[in-house]
């Protein structure tokens, strides 16, 4: 019977779920939940979730379950996960698949063995765990399999995460608990600052996206948005230009480097020349933001670049996993 199960790999991201099969990612949803307040049935699951956020009544809660990266709300997480596997499996599910679901590097066991039991609550047959760095690493075909220096960065909306990787296992990482998130709150904290108006999360997550940038460009770029003025409570608009979205994100940009930082300088010296050579491979959605790969290189002085599927490489990664667990058992998260 378990021949003919499905085998998956997802990446349980704050802001994205992925589920990958094979080599190709068969879902793509926003890790959100909308639950109806009165009976606490999931009403949507994913991006018809994610675009009521803000936009409904008190009797539907819009639930993120997830919080920098672990399970904040265990019961809304099985819930997603199993509308997820139903999706990939079809709803009578005669064959439970067998998964393997990413943890951020450094997670407790107890956050470890929620994610384990949610997954298995939710319908999978196998479960095991694996680090999003180690995952990332195997997403991108990296040659982690030698006694050899490889480092990755996966730049996630709740979780900022560093590794170094050499014989199938991590030998130097570590996870700041904060990421794209803090880049959208920053960006709203310079705009009520500069300009006394408030915006929301989304419409800074809309400025990182359409003009943000690590580093100041060559061509200014700029994005009108509306905002409540503080004085007044009345809407007003406001102009942000590249620039002043590098600004707003200095710090949010410097706590990335120094964990970057951090880790290089546990990494034992054989390793570090191996990197030097190979540069660091940037993965996550924070990878995407224009600049950021100079940033790094210039920061760290090794050649940091963005990968083919910095979005996918996770759950592609968790995916390819499963059919290499006997190599990497030995350095698998253990609940």
């Amino acid at each position: 019977m378990a021949g003919f199960s499905k085998d998956l790999g997802i990446d349980l991201g704050t802001m994205y779920t992925r589920v990958a099969e094979g080599q190709r990612v068969v879902i793509e949803e926003p890790t959100v939940v909308a639950i109806d307040v009165a009976d606490q049935r999931i009403v949507e699951v994913g991006k018809p979730a994610h675009d009521m956020e803000g936009r409904v009544p008190d009797t539907l809660e819009i639930a993120r379950p997830l919080l920098n990266g672990v399970i904040a709300d265990y019961e809304i997480t099985e819930r997603l996960l199993w509308a997820l596997l139903q999706r990939v499996s079809g709803p009578w599910r005669i064959f439970k698949p067998n998964v393997m679901i990413s943890v951020p590097y450094g997670v407790t066991s107890v956050e470890s063995r929620a994610v384990h039991e949610a997954i298995l609550q939710a319908g999978a047959r196998e479960a095991y765990l694996i680090q999003q760095p180690l995952a990332a690493a195997l997403g991108v075909d990296l040659p982690i399999n030698s006694p050899s220096g490889n480092m990755v960065a996966c730049l996630g909306g709740g979780a900022t995460q560093a590794a170094v990787l050499a014989m199938y296992g991590i030998v130097a990482a570590e996870t700041m608990r904060a990421g794209g998130q803090q880049m959208d709150e920053a960006i709203v904290n310079y705009t009520r600052r500069k300009y006394g108006i408030i915006i929301s999360t989304y419409t800074a997550e809309q400025l990182k996206i359409k003009i943000g940038a690590a580093v100041p460009q060559d061509t200014e770029q700029s994005m009108e948005v509306q905002g409540l003025d503080q004085v007044t409570s009345l809407p007003r608009p406001v102009t942000l230009t590249t620039g002043e979205i590098v600004e707003a994100l200095q710090e949010p940009l410097k706590a990335v480097t120094e964990t970057c930082r951090r880790v290089l300088e546990k990494t034992p010296p054989e390793l570090v020349s191996d990197i030097i050579d190979r540069g660091l491979a940037l993965t996550g959605g924070g990878a995407l933001l224009r600049g950021i790969d100079k940033l790094l290189t210039k920061s760290l002085g090794i050649p940091a670049y963005l990968v083919d599927n910095p979005l996918t490489c996770v759950a592609e990664g968790a995916a390819r996993g499963l059919g290499m667990y006997n190599l990497l058992r030995r350095n698998l998260p253990q609940v």
